[in-house]
């Protein structure tokens, strides 16, 4: 009897949990095509595949603008409208509430046209037209340049080149020092020949890239997060924040060919950034030329790029205004999580008006400017 007992249970628990499956199929089913970027923007500048976007100030503003403008410098990998996926969950929103000018690089998607970019041009090019670009719309000498992941790798070549277009540098999530222990990439990219690879198959499909990103982690982010999103069926908001996420992960760009073989190469595989041997465009790219003020912020359970990763950065600059933070998330949640609503916008804007400060007293002071 208790054999039998136990297999109607599970029976019954199976039958439910399959009738769970198909009401959340039907709603899946019944969500509308996901629109993603919600912030009023317009375009400043544009060259090749790539624009740069000001978004548009927030009617009401409680607290005093920051003058200094932000510039978010994104990777190429994936799209820049994480920073703005929805009203609730956008960092772009969250500064601008907070008296923040925020632009933006949109990357746009390379194609064969592009297969012969390397890092000097987003480096020394693109990225030094997009700060001329900002400055002058803004009307300012320099900004801040906020470079988010291989983004912000970009933005420390950059600051390292071109430091007096500078005033303040943030890097999120940003890999710094490359063969960290605990760097999987690293040791995936390892096992592969990354001259064989580009040479065979040009620009690098976004594709297979996130097929690559994705098996870093496969049960939860192959199995499990569908799973439980067919228990939240009944809540279609989340269903709706859920398909903006799907639509960003698999919305891929394709990379350059020979800007993915120096990266690879030169950063991830001979650490060129740490070892000070980095060169882009005959210049040699010194870390210790930053002496702006810095903000690293960088997530404690982040499985793309390891906290240790990003930390290398502070024995690394010379500048004496060094600020660390350590989120309570992902790589992804500290864009879209709840808790990153409430406290990233916050600490960047607070960091970013102290700054400010300080140099309105410098200047009136008659003092030199960060």
């Amino acid at each position: 009897m208790k054999e039998a007992n136990v297999t109607e249970a599970l029976l019954r628990d199976v039958q439910a949990w399959l009738e769970r499956l198909e009401k959340g199929a039907r709603a899946l089913a019944n969500v509308r095509e996901p629109e993603v970027g919600c912030s009023a923007k317009e375009a400043i500048y544009r060259e090749d595949k790539l624009v740069v976007y000001r978004y548009q100030p927030l009617e009401v503003v409680a607290q005093a603008r920051v003058r200094t403008p932000v510039l978010i410098c994104y990777a190429l990998v994936n799209r820049p409208y994480m920073m703005d996926l929805q009203p609730d969950r956008s960092l772009v929103r969250g500064l601008l509430s907070r008296g923040v000018d925020v632009y933006l690089i949109d990357w746009g998607y390379p194609d064969g046209a592009d297969r012969y970019l390397e890092l000097e041009d987003y480096v020394l090019r693109y990225l030094d037209n997009c700060t001329r670009a900002v400055c002058e719309h803004s009307r300012t000498k320099a900004l801040t340049l906020l470079g988010v992941c291989q983004g912000g790798t970009l933005s420390l070549c950059y600051a390292a080149a071109r430091p007096q277009r500078v005033r303040n540098l943030i890097t999120m999530v940003t890999p710094v020092d490359f063969r960290t222990p605990d760097n999987v990439l690293t040791k995936w990219s390892d096992a592969v020949d990354i001259d064989a690879l580009v040479d065979t198959v040009g620009n690098i499909p976004g594709e297979m890239l996130n097929a690559m990103f994705l098996a870093l982690m496969p049960y939860r982010l192959l199995s499990q997060k569908y799973v439980d999103i067919f228990e939240r069926s009944v809540d279609r908001e989340a269903l709706e924040t859920f398909m903006r996420m799907e639509k960003w992960i698999f919305d891929s760009p394709d990379q350059p060919a020979e800007m993915y073989r120096q990266f690879m190469k030169w950063f991830v595989k001979e650490n060129r950034l740490v070892s000070g041997t980095l060169e882009i465009g005959g210049e040699r790219i010194d870390l210790r030329r930053i002496d702006m003020p810095v903000f690293n912020i960088y997530a404690e359970r982040d499985h793309l790029v390891p906290p240790s990763a990003s930390r290398a950065l502070r024995g690394l600059v010379t500048t004496r205004d060094y600020t660390e933070y350590a989120f309570a998330g992902g790589h992804v949640g500290i864009y879209v999580s709840a808790a990153a609503q409430r406290e990233v916008p916050t600490r960047i804007a607070q960091w970013l008006a102290e700054r400010d400060r300080r140099g309105t007293r410098r200047r009136a002071g008659g003092g030199r400017k960060s």
